[in-house]
């Protein structure tokens, strides 16, 4: 319901601090008839029997438009309603207006509160999927997942940690290993000790053409060199014949 200058009643309220105080069940109808108040219609027949200074009690009497008071709840809420008045016994009610604490609300229709619970409503779904399509991610390779914020927030907290790159896989290190095995089985290496007491030293072989070290012509001339090296092997011990 909107005003003669277009506002939504709806929308408004409307209070006077010099009145809430002294608001009682009383004066509370005239209280809403101030004339600042935008609820209250000045040609209602409330405003004809206040102005010949009559009883409420008047209003039974008369038809047209008038307030009442319907409920009271001291000291903080009072129901005002507004009707037609066709008979003593015959009325239509217009609109109900509440006062909670001396502050003036139009209470809303049925069709305006679906149409809010409605319109909450189909908010509300909406709002939930555009959430819920911000979560969405897809990828041609991996299809689609979803990605809350959460996880966005756990991951900023967290810090990642890098991986060491390795030079090579495991796959490369195990053939490389695998070849270096049969070459060692094919080619063994040979070794010769040059003093005794030594660790032994693989030995180069002798290329074709090339001449033996001066240390070898050493160890083939001196005998006493090569004894040393060569161990005098044992006979075995004589068996003797055992006495009866």
């Amino acid at each position: 319901m909107t005003t003669m200058d277009g506002r939504d009643l709806l929308g408004i309220s409307w209070h006077d601090s010099n009145w809430i105080p002294l608001i009682n069940p009383a004066n509370v109808l005239d209280y809403f008839s101030e004339r600042s108040n935008p609820f209250y219609d000045r040609s209602c027949n409330n405003e004809f029997v206040k102005m010949q200074r009559q009883t409420l009690d008047q209003l039974n009497t008369m038809t047209g438009l008038e307030y009442i008071l319907l409920h009271v709840q001291e000291p903080i809420l009072y129901i005002v309603r507004k009707q037609h008045r066709h008979s003593p016994t015959q009325v239509t009610p217009l609109t109900d207006y509440y006062i909670i604490a001396g502050v003036v609300y139009q209470a809303p229709d049925i069709a305006s509160v679906i149409n809010s619970r409605i319109l909450n409503a189909v908010h509300n779904i909406q709002s939930a999927f555009d959430e819920t399509l911000s979560y969405s991610r897809y990828h041609p390779s991996k299809g689609y997942w979803w990605r809350f914020k959460e996880q966005e927030e756990k991951e900023k907290v967290v810090p990642k940690t890098k991986k060491k790159e390795e030079p090579s896989s495991l796959f490369q290190r195990q053939r490389v290993d695998m070849l270096l095995n049969e070459l060692c089985q094919k080619f063994s290496p040979k070794f010769y000790q040059v003093k005794p007491g030594e660790k032994p030293v693989p030995a180069e072989p002798a290329k074709e053409g090339e001449q033996p070290s001066e240390s070898t012509k050493a160890d083939e001339k001196d005998p006493a060199k090569t004894s040393q090296q060569v161990p005098a092997v044992k006979a075995p011990p004589e068996k003797r014949a055992r006495l009866a």
